[in-house]
């Protein structure tokens, strides 16, 4: 899977890993590594939703969305939701969605 800016994603034992390319870049040289939870806590607050309601879909407490939160953010070196979804994004860990919200089909 290539992405943009000489990136590379590999999807490896229930991981998801956005590996640098050869070319230079200010981003960190190594590898960001999230695991399938971690990704499914981030598309949710990337779809809006707030760490109550990303805990009731995944049938979860809130502290455990905010525990993988917390994690996420070490991860990525940032410090709130929205760096970290630009983050995830422009590392192709999770994908862009540029009409967050809408389903396909609506208006």
């Amino acid at each position: 899977m290539r992405l943009t800016g000489g990136k590379k994603a590999i999807r490896s034992e229930g991981w998801v890993m956005a590996m640098p390319g050869t070319s230079r870049s200010s981003e960190s040289p190594r590898g960001v590594r999230l695991t399938p939870t971690e990704v499914k806590v981030l598309s949710l607050i990337a779809q809006g939703h707030s760490s109550q309601e990303a805990a009731d879909r995944m049938v979860v407490s809130k502290r455990t969305v905010d525990f993988h939160l917390a994690n996420i953010y070490q991860k990525l070196q940032v410090n709130n939701r929205v760096q970290a979804l630009r983050a995830a994004t422009r590392l192709g860990l999770i994908p862009f969605e540029p009409f967050f919200g809408h389903t396909q089909g609506e208006s």
